[in-house]
């Protein structure tokens, strides 16, 4: 593993970063994990606290990263490129879509604070209170919506 630059995330675009770097950006709130419900006639979008099938409740962390594209197809690859089609719907808090808009990361950003469980800490995740999609059909999804918006 490379070391990662000194505070990157101000200097180097999003587009130039290294790997490390682009993995080091997430703040493990695990929301993009989550099942949103997209409304076709207001374009809104609502989170709901089903997530993904892939979906570690207590780590907020993906159960099989590396190879999740091939579990479940459907899975997002976050890229420089796809960032600007998908930030609609991603968490306001999510550094990729703040940098995106050329804003600061949050101040509990593990990043900033040294400190991996800083989201967690600082209230930002949704640790522990998710359940699987293996377990809630589609249909009662708008039973486990949340407060968190785009």
């Amino acid at each position: 593993m490379e070391k990662l630059r000194p505070r990157f995330w101000e200097t180097v675009p999003l587009s130039k970063m290294t790997s490390e770097e682009w993995e080091a950006l997430c703040d493990g709130c695990g929301k993009c994990c989550l099942n949103k419900l997209e409304y076709e006639d207001t374009g809104e979008v609502a989170y709901t606290r089903v997530a993904c099938r892939l979906f570690d409740d207590g780590t907020c962390r993906c159960s099989n990263y590396e190879n999740r594209k091939a579990i479940v197809p459907e899975c997002v690859f976050l890229t420089p490129t796809s960032l600007p089609k998908i930030a609609y719907w991603m968490p306001s808090t999510c550094a990729y879509k703040l940098l995106h808009q050329k804003k600061p990361l949050p101040d509990w950003h593990p990043l900033l604070t040294g400190d991996p469980d800083s989201t967690h800490k600082a209230g930002m995740s949704v640790k522990d209170i998710t359940v699987s999609e293996a377990v809630v059909p589609e249909e009662d999804w708008e039973d486990y919506l949340i407060e968190e918006t785009p």
